[in-house]
């Protein structure tokens, strides 16, 4: 069983040297979870803190055809590989432990495959350390069942960066807006959990009156910016159906 770190810098540091490994072998790693959102919100990361927000794993997203080369590396670092892993159909993930269990590494291979799928192809080079902060935010948003710890993330993310037209440490709303608009599914998820971001930040007293002001006026800009975009015809079909037909995919814990 992995435990509880209320301290990242441990995990921060075996992130590090994982991802400086993995930069010798020319593999492309890029860390996903809280502690993507911690290493890339430096100003605002006490928000995690304050709210009791724990670290438990270190978990990265991968290109697919890296997968024997990134399993290679894990075991070289003395990491066990779980093997039940292999058994479930069409899965495209890893799951390494330390010797001791302390805690876990997921790497997922060019896709996040939860309650939507979020398509990595081709996205990993766009920052570093992490994934780009769009698709962090789109992380989040894309779970129906969204948690607690979720909603922090994202409230810490959102006063951390401004939202924008590109990825320059900044949360691009145009690839936001173009992803939902394709996918009536995701839109709906989406746009229902950043309604969600909306009313629950008055619930936490870390975040000042600036910070929830700041955080709303990010909120609507993105919320406008999917309005705006013209949907797909793939997005205008499935929208007559609504949610009269179930839209997103239950998400079953492997671990």
């Amino acid at each position: 069983m992995t435990g509880q770190h209320p301290d990242p810098t441990p995990l921060i540091e075996q992130a590090y040297h994982i991802l400086d490994e993995a930069n010798k072998r020319k593999l492309t790693l890029r860390l996903v979870g809280a502690l993507a959102f911690h290493i890339h919100c430096p100003v605002f990361n006490y928000i995690q803190r304050e709210s009791q927000r724990y670290f438990t794993d270190v978990d990265f997203m991968a290109y697919v055809e890296q997968q024997g080369a990134i399993e290679k590396l894990f075991a070289q670092l003395g990491y066990l590989e779980d093997p039940r892993i292999k058994t479930v159909p069409g899965l495209k993930r890893s799951i390494f432990f330390t010797r001791d269990h302390a805690w876990h590494s997921d790497v997922f291979y060019d896709v996040l495959d939860f309650s939507h799928e979020i398509n990595f192809r081709g996205r990993l080079e766009i920052d570093y350390p992490t994934i780009s902060l769009v698709d962090l935010l789109l992380e989040k948003m894309q779970i129906v069942q969204i948690n607690e710890k979720d909603i922090i993330d994202t409230l810490m993310l959102l006063r951390e960066h401004d939202v924008g037209n590109h990825d320059n440490e900044t949360i691009n709303a145009d690839y936001l807006a173009r992803t939902c608009k394709s996918d009536w599914g995701l839109w709906k998820t989406v746009t229902t959990n950043l309604g969600k971001v909306d009313r629950l930040a008055d619930q936490y007293s870390v975040l000042t009156a600036d910070d929830r002001a700041t955080i709303r006026e990010r909120l609507y800009r993105a919320l406008q910016r999917i309005e705006d975009e013209p949907p797909t015809l793939r997005w205008q079909l499935r929208s007559r159906i609504g949610e009269r037909l179930k839209w997103y995919r239950d998400v079953d814990e492997v671990m």
